[in-house]
């Protein structure tokens, strides 16, 4: 008997470790439905983000009958619709992971405005736009009107109200197994600090070690972690933190084991964040689950979830008055009673229902036309 599920088409046009993880994630969360998935691996940005459609061009499952089309904001899915008539008509969600308007601006990086353009087709192009957070979806609104306010002429009224109407929130779920129901006792003498992130420019690296610098003047005993992953070009700050505090250091490097991972957030007592630019913060969102104090600074999806008193004010152009204010909140957190502050509303069976109904409603819209 042939499978009567809906089926579902789920395109990742660059399958990053966080987009894989989604992906693989929604596909367990919702099982009532069979899906298919088309991936292109991580690497040549500029060319992926722009010629994913072309890639895809002779691919069979795109001439099949599809209830869904779930795409990536790195998948052009104008193009791909255009490209593939038969899809037109088919329902398609785009899932905004990030956007190409809220990157800051590195001296390795091109003009942007060759992939702003491919998001903003793609949301003009889907049926409905979720993004990861609300400061996501506000930070690709405002920096699209920006765009289009650069246009020189021919440019339509509308287009930003109509892709608002279209839009939702609805992170990445964060698993229900790093959730902790015991509550964590933080070492206030000598806490340990865990810095999760990438080892990139936009992570902070040298914020980071403006904070190191002000922790050790402040005599105030701590552990640190940095763990995350790196990659053969990283900011010089790494080598210099390594080199300079190697006598605080309790892990270093990326930890290729799941369970080491999970072990490490049960033991940090602070979780801590420098970066300039998180569409969400799954490693933040991840520690605090597992009972880590979140230490972040004032700006980006942080404010969705972390409470003000655990936010240091933010100083994007002076990272030596950020790095006091960073200080000064983290002394302020020792001083707390012990208290977790897990994020229940990013819990993956939280968050089951609201994926499920977006997709129904989706699906039987598409049934309907």
């Amino acid at each position: 008997m042939l499978d009567s599920k809906p089926r579902i088409l789920l395109l990742s046009a660059y399958d990053a470790a966080s987009h894989k993880r989604w992906r693989e994630q929604l596909t367990h969360l919702l099982p009532e439905y069979q899906w298919h998935s088309l991936t292109l691996p991580p690497r040549f940005f500029q060319w992926r983000i722009r010629g994913n459609a072309l890639s895809w061009l002779n691919e069979p499952c795109l001439q099949e009958r599809w209830d869904l089309v779930i795409a990536t904001s790195m998948v052009d899915l104008a193009t791909l619709r255009g490209l593939n008539p038969q899809l037109a008509g088919t329902p398609c969600l785009l899932y905004m992971h990030e956007n190409q308007f809220a990157f800051p601006i590195s001296q390795q990086q091109q003009d942007r405005v060759e992939p702003q353009m491919v998001n903003l087709y793609s949301a003009v192009a889907a049926d409905r736009v979720a993004f990861n957070s609300a400061w996501n979806r506000d930070s690709f609104l405002n920096g699209a009107q920006a765009l289009l306010n650069k246009l020189p002429d021919a440019v339509p009224g509308g287009i930003i109200e109509r892709i608002q109407q279209k839009s939702d929130v609805i992170p990445v779920p964060i698993e229900d197994r790093l959730f902790t129901d015991e509550p964590r006792v933080i070492n206030r003498a000598c806490p340990h600090i865990l810095w999760n992130h990438r080892w990139e420019y936009d992570k902070g690296p040298d914020r980071l070690l403006n904070f190191l610098q002000r922790l050790e003047q402040s005599q105030q005993p701590y552990r640190l972690s940095v763990v995350g992953e790196a990659f053969r070009h990283h900011p010089n700050a790494f080598g210099e933190i390594q080199a300079k505090f190697a006598h605080r250091l309790e892990h270093w490097g990326f930890l290729a084991s799941r369970s080491e991972y999970d072990e490490l957030l049960r033991k940090a007592d602070v979780v801590l964040s420098t970066a300039l630019h998180d569409f969400q913060g799954l490693s933040m969102l991840e520690a605090m689950a597992s009972g880590c104090m979140p230490l972040a600074p004032d700006r980006l999806a942080y404010r969705e979830y972390v409470p003000a008193r655990c936010r240091y004010q933010s100083h994007e152009q002076d990272a030596g008055a950020e790095a006091d204010a960073a200080l000064d909140r983290l002394q302020t957190i020792l001083e707390m009673p012990s208290a977790s502050l897990p994020p229940e509303a990013w819990k993956a069976s939280v968050l089951a229902q609201r994926y499920r109904t977006l997709v129904n409603e989706l699906i039987e819209a598409g049934r309907c036309t």
